[in-house]
């Protein structure tokens, strides 16, 4: 090599090593703990998967910086939004969203709106499952909607999450199936609700799979049916003798309702884009561990991903969708 090509190589491998240093060519990444806001009480699905990806995230080292999880569940998950909302340009903060993302803004007139943030990747979707205590005697979906329908108005309890939620939706729409008016019972999270259930307080509950799981998984809690078009492919055994695969659709129960949740992820607005690259690069590594297969299955998810147009696109038409539901079952803000 000449001492011309020789000098070339030593002035490349130096400006290599500059650039790593300055810090010019490297993307972005935290440089201090990310708060991880969960707009909904301990113990529900947001919670429990937000707590779930700071574990793996910590075990995999995928960040230099942790997670901090803050649970800010007032006025229906409004506190979280709007904190986030008002974080302009901070990337060190996001937030993980359910579909309160809508109801909330809808229900209360909270100046908020999912444009507000930046979104940055949906995770996966959540069923919903139509839940009563074990010691009930309704085997099937169909034997719970001809007893609600022969008794009389408000004789059956419906314990949800928040009120004018999701949770609360899913009655109203159980309620014009039936033609009779549930009593809904509002609780802080879906853990909370699940004991009630468990207590036989309530007669019902239609909570996430991964909120109820244990205590189905315990004999204490049976599910009667699942609000989506298609039953669940996750044929393990929970019980002795039952998958989540065995579970029929509320559909093929004679109860035409289908509802999924999101389980997104938002940042603050006014971030960059690669600011949003970068989370949306650290969640496809979370969902490439063996834990989060394992976390799927546990909570029945639809596993969906999507980030970018896709994303906003979806978020959009949802947002109508919700808008049209709670129209309907007289739940928007006056």
């Amino acid at each position: 090599m000449t001492k011309l090509g020789k000098w070339a190589g030593r002035a490349l491998v130096t400006a290599i090593a500059s650039i790593g240093l300055t810090g010019v060519a490297q993307a972005w990444e935290p440089t201090k703990p990310v708060e991880f806001v969960v707009p909904a009480g301990t113990g529900g699905g947001a919670d429990q998967m937000a707590r779930f990806i700071q574990g793996v995230v910590a075990k995999h080292k995928l960040m230099a910086q942790p997670l901090v999880v803050v649970n800010k569940s007032g006025g229906a998950g409004a506190e979280g939004f709007l904190e986030v909302k008002g974080a302009k340009g901070d990337p060190h903060k996001i937030i993980i969203t359910l579909s309160n993302l809508f109801t909330t803004p809808l229900a209360t007139g909270v100046p908020f709106n999912w444009r507000d943030m930046t979104p940055g990747a949906m995770l996966a979707l959540d069923q919903f499952v139509l839940w009563v205590n074990a010691e009930a005697p309704y085997k099937t979906a169909k034997d719970y909607i001809d007893d609600v329908k022969a008794k009389p108005a408000n004789t059956f309890k419906m314990a949800g999450t928040g009120s004018k939620q999701e949770d609360q939706i899913i009655t109203a729409m159980i309620d014009k199936v039936t033609g009779k008016k549930m009593t809904y019972v509002p609780f802080k999270g879906g853990g909370d609700v699940a004991v009630q259930l468990v207590g036989g307080h309530v007669n019902s509950t239609v909570n996430n799979p991964i909120e109820a799981e244990a205590h189905w998984r315990g004999g204490k809690l049976r599910p009667l049916c699942i609000m989506d078009n298609d039953k669940l492919p996750y044929t393990a055994k929970v019980t002795d003798s039952q998958s989540w695969a065995d579970i029929p659709t509320c559909k093929s129960a004679g109860v035409p309702i289908e509802y999924l949740m999101l389980r997104g992820i938002f940042l603050a607005p006014g971030v960059t884009q690669e600011q949003v690259d970068y989370y949306v690069n650290l969640f496809k590594k979370v969902r490439e561990t063996p834990e989060w297969a394992e976390f799927m299955q546990k909570g029945a998810f639809k596993q969906t991903f999507m980030s970018g147009k896709e994303f906003a696109d979806w978020l959009g038409k949802t947002e109508a969708m919700h808008y049209g539901l709670m129209k309907e079952a007289g739940f928007l803000a006056k």
